[in-house]
């Protein structure tokens, strides 16, 4: 078993979260600031080689009726171009209620609201590695 990497996708940011060696434990990894799709894709791919990854799992926001949204669509279509990039499948994981979660830990911990645009997109991939973690065991 190899580190895995969890993305939460957004139009502006990707929140990056990746497991330990043995897959048990989510850490926080950084908020990438989108540059445009090429660049994006490649930051991707060229960090999940270099970490070694053998699976990247990403958030699907759906609406709370479990359907689709414009924004379900965006990242479908960032995940299919990474796919080719990578040349593996790039597993979802419902992400519906993982932002809000995200704040909730972050007001929690006192940060504060200018430090907490800056994490919350990270804090936000964690939960989504943490939920796949725990639907893998």
């Amino acid at each position: 078993m190899g580190r895995i990497l969890a993305l939460d996708v957004g139009d502006v940011r990707i929140g990056l979260a990746v497991s330990d060696l043995m897959g048990i434990i989510a850490n926080p990894l950084e908020t990438y600031v989108r540059k445009d799709f090429v660049k994006d894709i490649d930051y991707i791919v060229n960090l999940a080689k270099e970490m070694e990854v053998d699976t990247i799992v990403s958030g699907l926001p759906k609406n709370l009726n479990n359907q689709d949204s414009l924004q379900t669509q965006k990242v479908r279509e960032f995940v299919d171009k990474l796919e080719e990039a990578w040349g593996k499948k790039v597993v979802f994981v419902d992400e519906r209620f993982t932002t809000a979660s995200a704040q909730r830990v972050l007001l929690e911990g006192n940060v504060r609201r200018g430090d907490r645009k800056k994490v919350v997109d990270k804090v936000a991939a964690t939960i989504i590695l943490q939920t796949y973690l725990e639907i893998k065991k």
